[in-house]
C-alpha cells in the first residue's frame, strides 16, 4: 500500500519561518518521521513539496493511478484554492488534509478550508505529529 503526502507552498521553510507558529522542526524531519512510521505500519509514504496550485492539482489528478490515499497539507491554498478543492473532490482516493497549526486560532481569514468538505478528515494543531496522526488514520480508513 502506498500513501502520498503533498507538502504546499512555504513548507519547505519549516525552521526557519515563523518558528512561534511552526516549530524548529524542518520539512526533512516530518519526512523523516512519516518514513519511519510507514515502516512500522508497513506501507510505503512518498512526500513531495510542491508550491504551485497547478502542480498540487496535477499530483492529486495523477495520485489514483499509484496511490492508495493521500495525506496534503495545502498550506496558504487551505483558504482560497478552489481548484485543489476540486481536484480533491475528483479524486477516487480519500485524502486527510493536515496542518501544523491549528488554524481556526489564527487569524481569521484561516479559519475556514475550502478543501475540508470534500476531504475524508483533517488534524491541525499538532505540530509534526499532525502528518503522523494523518498517516495513521489514511492507514486505518484504507484497513476497513
Amino acid at each position: 500500500m502506498k500513501i502520498l503526502v503533498i507538502h504546499g507552498p512555504n513548507l519547505d521553510l519549516l525552521g526557519q519561518r515563523e518558528i512561534d507558529i511552526y516549530g524548529k522542526f524542518t520539512l526533512a524531519e516530518i519526512d523523516a518521521a512519516l518514513q519511519k512510521l510507514g515502516q512500522e505500519l508497513k506501507v510505503e509514504v512518498k512526500a513531495v513539496q510542491l508550491a504551485g496550485e497547478g502542480e498540487i492539482c496535477k499530483q492529486i489528478g495523477a495520485a489514483g493511478q499509484e496511490y492508495a490515499a493521500i495525506i496534503i497539507n495545502p498550506a496558504a491554498y487551505t483558504h482560497y484554492s478552489v481548484a485543489i478543492r476540486d481536484a480533491v473532490a475528483g479524486c477516487q482516493i480519500p485524502v486527510i488534509e493536515v496542518h501544523i497549526s491549528n488554524i481556526y486560532a489564527r487569524e481569521e481569514f484561516r479559519h475556514k478550508s475550502v478543501i475540508a468538505p470534500v476531504a475524508v478528515g483533517q488534524v491541525s494543531g499538532f505540530g509534526m505529529n499532525s502528518y503522523l496522526l494523518g498517516l495513521r488514520a489514511a492507514v486505518d480508513l484504507l484497513k476497513k
